[in-house]
């Protein structure tokens, strides 16, 4: 592969295998990823077939430790004669006198066919693999470009029929796009460094903690003096390969040192360095219980870790997989480059083949219509003699331009996934992308999304005297869920009641059995309306905590009202300033939240959130519903939640985006996912989405321009095949360069 068109059309050839899921192709390690559905056998000579069929050569790769070459290196060699022969030729018939001599047109023939086998060799085969296959792609045309104009010098030598012989223009073809394609490799290799930044992020080697029982050696235990049972047997560390750590061994971090794997503190006390994984520049204290994840830098004290994942499993890798995919995914406005690009080569050909003949048979007015053209653009003389129709040819060929097309789209996504994937935000695929630069309207999930997702509780409130009984009875009951508010109320005791039946009803609450036939249950207030309970002797507590924004959860034996819980979860101190810039930006702002009314409104109005825009005591069903609603009246919307209750909506909204910690991101099954659990990421997401659909908007207007343009001058003579070649390589440089400001991209 020479080019990311080339990475395109073998992506393109897997894909088309039935039961691939995915296939990521990288042009810098010449390699492809697979992954197969579920349920799909893999069928390995299939793929390695279709790659042949596309007109490239593939094998499985037995070491996975092999690397193949840079694609910037595999150019140098042919590059360097190439400039060498070019240099020569271009001095010998503009600066000295040697031009018009019959040795130096012998040696230039020499050199040139030198160029023409060595340093065109890549295009000569990339052509004939096109050829086989009956396709065509750029290297066709160059290989045409190149082959006219030397083969017409070569016949004017060899048949002695005399007039300008164009063996300089023939390397110089050759050299400049190879030269190119080096700059091209070269700054694709730039742009994919925030990738290859996170790759080497996890460390080999780690220090493993060696127990006693994790020896392998027998002893004389005849020859041992056991010390007294009041001393105790130390354990050893050793330096371990990574590959060898297994899921639940002990790890020590010292300070300074970068967690392996992801894991869970068993010991110790320090702060970690997040930056790299999530972007978030303030380290995360870490004790006993918090999870710690691959590629992170332990800062001040001594840790010890317990494994929880390993390899792909990791949170790093996620991240990697994640950046991968939306690098090599395609956005659906790129179809238009390749409906063009599927045709332009034969096209190209056509009109060099028209442009040729009316030179060669019909100069007179060729030339005339050049001229009256000249009094419009800039004077020019026409080519002429036999030679002008084989060089007219040579630089329509030449500065034709299919690649920039092919480059415009992947280019942009590739810049843009890696800028945001330095932030903390993690882009699905290149749909993702465009999706998000069309968003009109932003829906805000509240809980652990414009709060702070740490609720406490303020007050509870319990009836009939029986205040241990309750707490007791609500702990148990919500020990098992994963919603934030569940979490708090289980430590409000650690005394714990037997239950059977359990059951997690989304957007509504928690139920089980006390040990006979009544179901106790603990949740939303309308869900204890819905089941009879009656929560009047609660009015004054309820009314107070609303009004300060709490959440209130009831707990319910059948219809009796056991207790009431206040829980209140801060807003998150720079939710209002975020959702004020997001409405200036000109999105809409609404609120969906399961709390009830007066909860959501409190919370709405710190936020900045008009009245009419919340939409309360919605389970996650209704609030997929009510995306629906709006998107009826025409708006594009995002949704932005948690990722875990939120699902329905996350699915139904244009475009998902999950506020979620690291630990999530295997779970998440939304578009964008912010690593940092900060909506400060969401405006970010959004305006790097937009900056990047507008610069994918830029780069197809350039190259469909530049071709528009480029053709018909060198049709009509205004340009010779050498700036034929440099323009070319200047076009793919152009789309690249622009696809890089990507990486500088500051709201």
């Amino acid at each position: 592969m020479t080019c990311g068109n080339c990475a395109r059309h073998v992506t393109e050839a897997l894909q088309s295998i039935p039961g691939v899921r995915s296939a990521t192709v990288s042009l810098q390690g010449a390699r492809a990823l697979v992954h197969w559905n579920a349920g799909s056998a893999g069928n390995l000579p299939a793929l390695i077939a279709a790659v042949k069929n596309a007109g490239y050569v593939a094998k499985e790769i037995q070491d996975d430790s092999h690397h193949h070459g840079s694609p910037q290196k595999n150019w140098w060699p042919g590059l360097w004669l190439g400039i060498v022969v070019t240099i020569f030729l271009m001095a010998g018939e503009w600066i000295t006198p040697f031009g018009m001599t019959g040795w130096f047109a012998w040696l230039s023939f020499a050199l040139a066919g030198m160029v023409q086998i060595f340093s065109g060799a890549p295009f000569y085969r990339g052509a004939w693999r096109q050829l086989k296959q009956g396709s065509s792609n750029m290297d066709t045309l160059v290989a045409l470009g190149s082959t006219t104009a030397f083969g017409y010098s070569a016949w004017a030598l060899l048949s002695g029929a005399g007039g300008h012989l164009y063996f300089m223009e023939a390397a110089a073809i050759i050299t400049l796009i190879s030269g190119g394609h080096w700059l091209e490799a070269r700054v694709t290799e730039k742009a994919g460094h925030a990738l290859k930044s996170l790759m080497h992020l996890a460390p080999q080697i780690a220090r493993k903690i060696q127990k006693p029982e994790d020896g392998s050696h027998t002893f004389d235990l005849s020859a041992i003096s056991f010390s007294p049972p009041s001393q105790s047997v130390s354990v050893s560390e050793i330096e371990v390969p990574v590959s060898s750590l297994r899921v639940g061994d002990e790890v020590v971090l010292r300070p300074g040192n970068t967690v392996p794997v992801d894991g869970i503190v068993v010991d110790g006390e320090s702060t970690v360095d997040e930056a790299s994984l999530t972007g978030e520049s303030i380290p995360v204290e870490k004790r006993s219980g918090a999870g710690l994840f691959a590629g992170t830098t332990n800062l001040n004290s001594r840790l010890v870790m317990r494994v929880t994942a390993m390899g792909e499993e990791t949170a790093l890798a996620r991240v990697i997989a994640a950046v991968q995919r939306a690098q090599t995914s395609r956005a659906n406005i790129q179809r238009l480059g390749d409906r063009v690009s599927n045709v332009f080569v034969p096209v190209i050909v056509v009109v060099a083949i028209a442009a040729g003949l009316w030179w060669g048979l019909a100069p007179g007015s060729a030339g005339d219509f050049h001229q009256w053209l000249a009094q419009f653009l800039w004077p020019s003389r026409a080519p002429a003699g036999a030679a002008a129709g084989f060089i007219i040819a040579a630089a329509v060929l030449i500065i034709a331009c299919p690649c920039a097309m092919g480059l415009a789209t992947p280019a942009a996504v590739m810049a843009g996934a890696n800028a945001a994937a330095r932030r903390g935000i993690l882009i699905r695929d290149a749909v993702a992308l465009e999706k998000a630069g069309k968003i009109s309207a932003i829906i805000f999930d509240k809980t652990g999304t414009l709060t702070l997702g740490r609720p406490e509780v303020a007050e509870c409130l319990e009836f009939n005297g029986r205040e241990a009984a309750v707490r007791d009875l609500a702990a148990s009951l919500a020990q098992n869920s994963s919603h934030p508010i569940s979490k708090t109320i289980a430590k409000i005791s650690t005394r714990r009641v037997v239950l059977t039946d359990w059951q997690e009803i989304r957007g509504c609450g928690l139920q089980a059995r006390n040990g006979g036939p009544a179901t106790v249950r603990l949740g939303s207030l309308r869900w204890m309306r819905e089941n009879g309970a009656e929560i009047t002797p609660g009015e004054k507590f309820i009314s107070h905590w609303l009004q300060q924004g709490a959440t209130i959860l009831g707990l319910a034996e059948d219809k009796r009202l056991l207790g009431l819980f206040a829980v209140n979860d801060s807003v998150k101190p720079d939710a209002a300033n975020i959702l004020k810039a997001l409405r200036e930006q000109g999105f809409k702002i609404y609120l969906a939240t399961g709390d009830n009314p007066q909860t959501a409104a409190a919370i709405a109005k710190q936020a900045g959130i008009a009245p009419e825009n919340i939409f309360a005591e919605a389970r996650p069903e209704q609030k997929a519903e009510f995306v629906m609603k709006l998107q009826s009246q025409g708006e594009r919307v995002a949704f932005v939640g948690d990722g875990i209750n939120d699902a329905p909506a996350l699915t139904q909204a244009d475009l998902g985006i999950a506020v979620s910690r690291a630990s999530d991101i295997a779970r998440e099954a939304a578009d964008i996912i912010l690593i940092k659990s900060e909506i400060a990421g969401v405006p970010e997401a959004l305006g790097l989405a937009r900056a990047t659909l507008r610069t994918i908007k830029q780069n197809l207007f350039w190259a469909f321009f530049y071709n528009a343009v480029g053709v018909p001058l060198a049709a009509m003579g205004f340009v010779s095949p050498v700036l034929c070649a440099a323009a070319m390589g200047l076009s793919d440089l152009v789309v690249i360069g622009n696809a890089l400001r990507l990486l500088r991209w500051r709201r």
